[in-house]
């Protein structure tokens, strides 16, 4: 007899990783347009609003002549207001007082592919991938290795994207890390204390060993900053090797369980807006964050606004491969 079909299982992760599966599976939908504040503003934010690039990025091409407002070159640190025009090398930005609201995109970011537009070697990009732009282009919120998987977000918002990304902020990074080994209580109490690196002190705000088989052991790790490679370098300070890392969350976003590797989501408006409530919250702390923060309240761009089970009782270790 022929052998029925077998059905492609999503991306193995650790069951601790994995956020509730939603009741019912909805359709994402393109965000709506909102509003944006009134009045000028400084040049080099606008630009980088518009997903031009960052906002360093704007400033240096300010100095270099390349940005005029309505036909005159630009100052580093000028306010444009709107009715503006500002041109970019052949690209035209008009300042309105209604502004579309960013998109934002979760990708499951597989192994074997680079965050980068330009790759001297050819290796595959994870911005080929990408739903293609009519205006702005896609900013990569942070990076991940090369031989690194998980979560990756994207957004046309250079506001947004320096708000996640700038140190200052210390936004949560949370990864499934699998070792060569088993971390001993002394290793694991220097990794929360901190390990020095060639460019600094490192530390874990959380380090939980998650069960393995053999030789291979699962932890989950969370951390402030996305120095290069610096949960592997943690690791290889304390004398282990990392065979697989993926990156599970990053803030209040999380990596759904059934995005495949290599596939993306596009939040819809209520994910978008609650995303940009909480990014004002790490400007302004005196705001009332939108979540309670934690393993509790997530955002999952495959059920909206989703409520992670809280660790109550243990669960059941995943098995390493």
């Amino acid at each position: 007899m022929p052998r029925p079909p077998q059905r492609s299982s999503p991306s193995r992760r650790p069951r601790w990783a994995r956020p509730p599966a939603p009741e019912v599976r909805e359709r994402i939908e393109p965000v709506v347009a909102g509003d944006s504040p009134h009045g000028p503003q400084k040049i080099h934010k606008i630009l980088a609003a518009a997903g031009l690039g960052s906002r360093r990025a704007m400033e240096e091409l300010i100095r270099a002549g390349k940005v005029k407002v309505n036909g005159a070159l630009a100052q580093v640190g000028m306010r444009v207001q709107p009715g503006d025009v500002i041109r970019v090398g052949r690209r035209q930005v008009t300042v309105r007082d209604n502004a579309g609201s960013p998109r934002i995109i979760a990708y499951h970011k597989p192994e074997g592919e680079i965050v980068s537009h330009d790759d001297p070697q050819g290796r595959p990009s994870v911005f080929e991938k990408l739903p293609a732009m009519r205006r702005g282009k896609w900013l990569a919120v942070g990076r991940l290795d090369y031989n690194t998987s998980g979560l990756l977000i994207f957004t046309t918002s250079g506001e947004l994207c320096n708000r996640l990304m700038h140190p200052r902020y210390e936004v949560e990074r949370e990864y499934a890390v699998r070792i060569i080994g088993k971390l001993k209580d002394e290793q694991l109490k220097q990794l929360m204390k901190g390990v020095r690196l060639e460019d600094g002190m490192a530390r874990f705000d959380i380090l939980e060993e998650r069960g393995g088989r053999g030789l291979n052991h699962w932890y989950r790790v969370v951390l402030r900053e996305g120095r290069n490679r610096i949960v592997r370098r943690m690791f290889e300070a304390v004398g282990f090797k990392v065979s697989r890392l993926m990156r599970v969350r990053f803030g209040i976003v999380s990596l759904p369980f059934a995005l495949r590797r290599g596939a993306w989501r596009e939040l819809d408006e209520t994910q978008t807006a609650a995303i940009l409530d909480w990014s004002t919250t790490l400007v302004d702390p005196a705001k009332p964050p939108p979540a309670a923060g934690g393993r509790k309240d997530r955002i999952n761009p495959a059920a909206g606004i989703a409520r992670a089970r809280t660790p109550d009782r243990p669960r059941r270790s995943y098995r390493a491969t």
